[in-house]
């Protein structure tokens, strides 16, 4: 008798699936914003970016989570919000929308924070960063690629869109080169600091939160283990791939 072929034979998805429930609002703020900041008339960088003197003088102490929100044109917001959609949609699957949205903030502002605290060392390197505007949600975004590093070390990650590297390596490589262009002193050198906080704070986030990628990693060999015995025992959630009717289990 002929079998019906499995639907599933035949899907196809790309990247890590839809957009999440957290990453909608955020992208959405975003794209509010860049719109906003785009048609205003008035430069709005130097009120909401990252000024770390305006914080320390002025006490406009938003500025520490405003700057998320705002980018410098189109190529700098599609690529974070593309960053944004890759490594955060698995992120919010593994800890839940309230705790991805927790970590996304407490990275974001914990990276300005560590920025104005940069920007206050005597040193010529970091003199600079003290008056320039730092905008974008690369901070939070260097964050969720530490942690999608530490959750999925060895997922390919193409750098340049041609170059797969695992994300562990892919971490390493970007990380030195915001360490690099922010001693270089080279153009974005504010931003580069930020990327680096960025990283920092994530690191210390998950190394003191109570879900810990090592706990993640347990549980997730735990649910592989569960699943080769089923296996074994030929035992399927929802019904055989070969069944005539995959309706009736």
């Amino acid at each position: 008798m002929r079998r019906h072929p499995s639907v599933y034979a035949s899907s196809f998805s790309f990247g890590p699936g839809p957009v999440s429930t957290a990453l909608k609002a955020v992208i959405a703020a975003n794209v509010a914003m860049f719109l906003l900041t785009q048609f205003s008339p008035l430069d709005l960088n130097p009120i909401l970016g990252l000024v770390p003197r305006s914080v320390v003088h002025k006490l406009w102490i938003w500025q520490l989570a405003t700057y998320m929100f705002l980018h410098g044109g189109l190529f700098h917001i599609l690529f974070n919000m593309l960053a944004l959609w890759m490594f955060g949609t698995e992120l919010e699957r593994i800890w839940g929308t309230r705790y991805f949205l927790k970590f996304y903030f407490v990275t974001g502002i914990g990276a300005a924070a560590l920025t104005v605290l940069v920007s206050l060392l005597p040193f010529g390197v970091t003199a600079p960063i003290y008056f320039v505007p730092t905008i974008g949600a690369s901070g939070a975004v260097y964050g969720l690629l530490l942690a999608y590093a530490l959750y999925f070390p060895d997922r390919p990650i193409y750098m340049y869109f041609v170059f797969p590297i695992p994300a562990k390596i892919f971490v390493l490589i970007m990380g030195a080169i915001a360490f690099y262009a922010s001693l270089a002193g080279s153009n974005g050198g504010a931003a580069n600091w930020t990327h680096l906080s960025g990283l920092l704070v994530a690191y210390m986030f998950l190394k003191s939160a109570r879900i810990h990628p090592i706990s993640e990693m347990k549980y997730r060999y735990l649910k592989w283990k569960i699943n080769r015995v089923r296996r074994k025992f030929d035992v399927y959630s929802g019904g055989r791939a070969d069944d005539y009717d995959r309706r009736v289990h």
